[in-house]
């Protein structure tokens, strides 16, 4: 079994700010693979080890060492008695893909939302994205609401 192999095996771990360094490695990757803005991996590591000692951000990574990450957030919500958790990352590096990796650490997110007593995740996808478009909605994400057919629709401003 190779390095690689044995990532495909394990089962994802909650991260500690013990982990900061190798998610904001993972999470600068990502943002670099997709020419998405990133700050400096040593700026997220400083975020991360804050964030990753609490309750409201939970990292999950899998493999060792680490090829892959999900990151939620987790916020109280008037429509739902538990929290909502919004799954903000989910990354595999490139030469681990294909594996299940991903759908280990979304499994492992949904497991985590159900058992702080949760009843919903959000994710939030770009529109061009039909790869993570499909890997979502194979697993029974879907973004129309119940009984309608327009898609919901993500909206931000930076403030």
């Amino acid at each position: 079994m190779t390095p690689d192999d044995s990532a495909s095996v394990q089962r994802p771990r909650r991260a500690t700010p013990a982990d900061a360094a190798a998610v904001a490695r993972l999470l600068h990757a990502f943002n670099s693979e997709f020419s998405t803005p990133t700050p400096d991996p040593d700026e997220l590591r400083a975020r991360l080890g804050l964030l990753l000692a609490g309750d409201d951000v939970v990292g999950l990574l899998i493999g060792e060492p680490a090829g892959g990450l999900a990151v939620l957030s987790f916020r109280p919500n008037v429509w739902y008695p538990g929290p909502v958790a919004i799954l903000d990352e989910l990354y595999v590096r490139p030469g681990l893909r294909g594996r299940r990796l991903g759908s280990a650490l979304l499994d492992a997110a949904c497991d985590l939302v159900r058992d702080r007593g949760g009843e919903l995740m959000e994710i939030n996808v770009d529109g061009e994205d039909t790869d993570a478009r499909r890997f979502y909605e194979v697993r029974g994400f879907s973004n129309t609401e119940p009984n309608q057919t327009d898609p919901m629709l993500y909206y931000y401003r930076e403030l």
